[in-house]
């Protein structure tokens, strides 16, 4: 059977096929649609195939270690910032090793496409020191789920699978494998695996180390690692992942140089030894950072190695099919010129939207205090610090708006106010409030509450219904909550009660909440349809 397939859907459903009994996420451009595929598989919900949102990607990393401890299948799912929310699960679980199989799945986004940053996930596989999975076309990111499991289970590890934007949201023909069936629960048969004691962490860590050797063997012998030989020796290629696809659009009827093609982590040292006695050079083309390409100038003559570090390719930015061309000195197709009245558009919040009428009653109620107390965070309210508003100073990772506050009232900037949608609260919000309850920081924070999680598509926030409740329970003061309709006729109410709040020498919320209106829309399409 074949079915057209994103990349990250081929991962979906190669890990339905695959066994899976649960998948565990947080939304995350460009990882969000594998979840929400196997969420829309009618297969996955006659099995029952867990696929709910978690609240982070802690959480959903540690779920899902839970369900492997159990003797199942589990992938859980992030964007490669989210990997640092889940980072102290994600090495610990390198550590005690899995029951089941556990596909850590991490979408990775170069260049920046919707990201702070261009982090590369590789450096983490490496640093937890487990066998890390890196598609090159969408046939292999299906191929990788379905192995991923079994691999993970030969050899008691989590196992990394890593893609990036463009191996995710680009298309391709796949051919699918047999529905294998799940795991029966089973328990593990050493009682203090699990248990990370120090007596215990230790006998765990030599058993990690002991098992680096066999990680490297299994990758000199995968079938997503393979050697072509060349006529032309003056310079070898090592293509990692997707980037084997850039050298070969160059080449349709074969490369001329020696390829060692990558896709199963760590590095196949016998085909790059190989490579490397063979050729005069080697050109390292890997997307994301160097991290191999500093690796093997390690091990090999330095200057034999050429890639990001020495400027043969850019430092930043996505690999391309004409930057591989300029590195190999092959000939470079531009395209067309983009004329000079053609400007680019940025984002912008949508029509209806209620983070506008926040923004314009923010702005006025702030303007007597001076610039540069808004502190905010990652959602679609993000946007506030665009024209027209301009009405935000920070925005560095999920949660950090209510913490900064806080960090920029205890060095004297009062007042201090933080922006922070209703996901972002739950997800890595809430200990920060914590912390300015219990000093009673002079600082107020809008929840701006859309009632969904909008800006990765509109998935349901782990919010809903609870935010007045958690903000009581961690201890703000009832008389400093308020929820409030944002709309153009409570303008001045939003706009007196902000200044009220910004006064009070104390930690105060306000809740502005309107549902996201592309959600609104949705809802109103799904309610229409069951009607019908």
């Amino acid at each position: 059977m074949q079915k057209v397939l994103l990349g990250v859907e081929a991962i979906a459903q190669g890990a339905i096929d695959g066994g899976m009994s649960g998948v565990y996420a947080y939304p995350g451009t460009p990882s969000t649609e594998i979840t929400e595929y196997i969420q829309h598989s009618k297969y996955a919900k006659e099995k029952k195939i867990h696929s709910q949102w978690s609240a982070n990607e802690k959480t959903a990393m540690e779920a899902a270690l839970g369900m492997a401890y159990a003797g199942k299948r589990a992938m859980t799912c992030m964007k490669h910032v989210g990997l640092n929310v889940a980072a102290d699960n994600f090495m610990n679980a390198a550590v005690t090793g899995v029951n089941g199989g556990m596909l850590v799945t991490v979408a990775d986004d170069p260049s920046m496409h919707s990201s702070q940053n261009e982090q590369d996930s590789r450096y983490y596989g490496r640093f937890a020191q487990i066998p890390i999975l890196e598609p090159s076309n969408q046939q292999e990111a299906y191929d990788m789920a379905y192995y991923g499991f079994q691999l993970s289970e030969q050899f008691g590890v989590p196992v990394m699978l890593r893609v990036t934007t463009r191996m995710a949201h680009s298309r391709a023909i796949v051919n699918l494998k047999e529905t294998l069936p799940e795991n029966e629960i089973k328990l593990p048969t050493n009682p203090s695996q699990f248990v990370l004691l120090p007596v215990n962490a230790r006998k765990q860590y030599k058993k990690l180390l002991a098992s680096q050797v066999n990680f490297e063997k299994a990758s000199d012998e995968s079938s997503f690692n393979q050697y072509f030989d060349g006529k032309d020796k003056s310079i070898g290629v090592i293509a990692c992942g997707i980037a084997y696809n850039y050298l070969m659009e160059h080449f349709p009827e074969g490369c001329p140089f020696p390829v060692v093609k990558v896709s199963q982590y760590p590095l196949p040292r016998k085909k790059i030894t190989r490579l490397s006695e063979e050729t005069e050079s080697i050109l390292v083309l890997e997307e994301g950072y160097p991290i191999f390409e500093e690796l093997l100038k390690g091990y090999l003559e330095k200057e034999k190695v050429k890639g990001r570090l020495d400027g043969t390719l850019p430092r930043d930015g996505e690999l391309n099919p004409d930057l591989v061309a300029k590195a190999l000195k092959l000939p470079v197709k531009y395209g067309l010129d983009i004329p000079k009245e053609v400007s680019n558009r940025p984002p912008a919040l949508c029509v209806g939207c209620g983070h506008h009428d926040v923004y314009r009653a923010l702005n006025e109620a702030v303007a007597t205090f001076g610039e540069g107390r808004v502190f905010s965070d990652i959602g679609c309210y993000t946007l506030g610090a665009l024209e027209p508003y301009r009405a935000i100073n920070t925005c560095v990772d999920m949660g950090a708006s209510i913490t900064m506050a806080k960090g920029a009232a205890d060095a004297g900037l009062v007042p201090a106010l933080a922006v922070i949608g209703d996901s972002t609260f739950t997800h890595s919000g809430i200990t920060g409030l914590i912390d300015a309850v219990a000093e009673k920081s002079p600082i107020t924070i809008i929840i701006s509450d859309n009632e969904s999680t909008s800006m990765t598509g509109g998935q349901e926030s782990a919010a809903k219904g609870i935010i007045e409740k958690v903000c009581l329970a961690v201890g703000v003061e009832a008389e400093h909550l308020h929820v409030i309709n944002p709309v153009k006729k409570n303008h001045d109410e939003m706009v007196t009660l902000i200044k009220t709040e910004l006064a009070y020498q104390g930690v105060s919320v306000i809740v502005p909440r309107r549902i996201c209106v592309q959600k609104n829309r949705r809802d109103i399409k799904i309610r229409k349809a069951q009607v019908e």
